[in-house]
Formats: structure tokens, C-alpha cells, sequence
């Protein structure tokens, strides 16, 4: 599955971080993954979020990223290890992320 436009969202790992970097998302079925690039080329990859060490995928509506460029678009996507804040570059983009990483975790679970 490809979102084209939606795969341009920035990325913070959990803990103290002062800046935001911009990260290109990749929806990756086939490896049940989501792959996360320092440019939108896809020639450096810079992690991988599986979907199985998925825990939780939410709205951010307590506000926990507190540096968030846009918070009203801010949504989290839990694993075992980390916390991701994901910003969205529109209501609708969020909301189509969230679905398909959801549905994406809930499908893995089934196997």
C-alpha cells in the first residue's frame, strides 16, 4: 500500500529530544513493517517499526509531545521499547496513518 503525500511526516523518539526531524514513512506490508527514511528518495533507511512490537497507536490529545510543531496533528505509535510521535501533515492524513497502522497490528495479531 502506498500513501504518497501522507508518507511525510516527522518522527520524535520518546525521551528528551529538542528537535524534530522530518522522516519519510513507508506502509510496508510485505515485510509487516513500517520503514522510516531520512529522505523521501528511500535511499537511506533509518529504522523500522514492526508491526508485531506494535503495542498502541493513539491521538496525542494529552499533549505528551509538548514540542510538537503542530499538536492538533500529533499522534503516537507505541512498541515494546519506544514511544513515537508521528505529526501529520493534515486531519485527514492523521487519521488515514492511524487507521492503516492499526488495522495493520490487528491483522498481525491474527497469525
Amino acid at each position: 500500500m502506498s500513501i504518497e503525500s501522507e508518507t511525510q511526516n516527522q518522527m520524535k523518539p520518546w525521551g528528551k529530544v529538542k528537535t524534530w526531524k522530518k522522516r519519510w514513512f513507508l506502509f510496508d506490508m510485505d515485510h509487516r513493517r513500517l520503514a522510516y527514511y531520512t529522505d523521501c528518495d528511500e535511499r537511506k533507511l533509518k529504522g523500522v517499526i514492526y508491526f508485531q512490537a506494535i503495542e498502541e497507536v493513539y491521538y496525542d490529545h494529552l499533549r505528551t509531545a509538548t514540542s510538537s510543531p503542530r499538536p492538533s496533528l500529533t499522534f503516537c505509535v507505541k512498541t515494546y521499547d519506544r514511544l513515537f510521535f508521528l505529526v501529520a501533515s493534515n486531519a485527514v492524513s492523521m487519521r488515514i496513518w492511524m487507521d492503516v497502522i492499526v488495522t495493520a497490528t490487528d491483522e498481525h495479531s491474527r497469525y
